[in-house]
């Protein structure tokens, strides 16, 4: 079975949101506050979603910070179990019994 690609939460605020509803990062920018260099670094997937950036993107888009905040997360640790795989392997599971 293949690994699906680790989608970054800039990859699903460009297709799913800006993509879909015609809006452009210039206007999201304008619009939320937040700055354009932010918002195109988040679509480049080369930062992450803040809560600032958060708060701001659920409340124009009418979904919660959560979601946001839930895309970033998923997103880290899979990155993180990806790059620190061989050594989480090495880990053994805590057993009472063996204390």
């Amino acid at each position: 079975m293949n690994k699906l690609k680790n989608i970054h939460p800039g990859e699903v605020l460009k297709e799913e949101f800006l993509n879909e509803l015609n809006i452009s990062a210039y206007r999201l920018s304008k619009d939320t506050g937040i700055p354009q260099t932010r918002i195109s670094e988040i679509i480049k997937g080369t930062r992450r979603v803040t809560a600032d950036t958060a708060l701001r993107l659920s409340k124009y888009f009418g979904n919660t910070p959560k979601f946001w905040l839930g895309l970033q997360d998923d997103f880290d640790l899979e990155e993180e179990q990806s790059n620190k795989h061989a050594e989480l392997d090495n880990i053994k599971h805590y057993s009472a019994s063996a204390a």
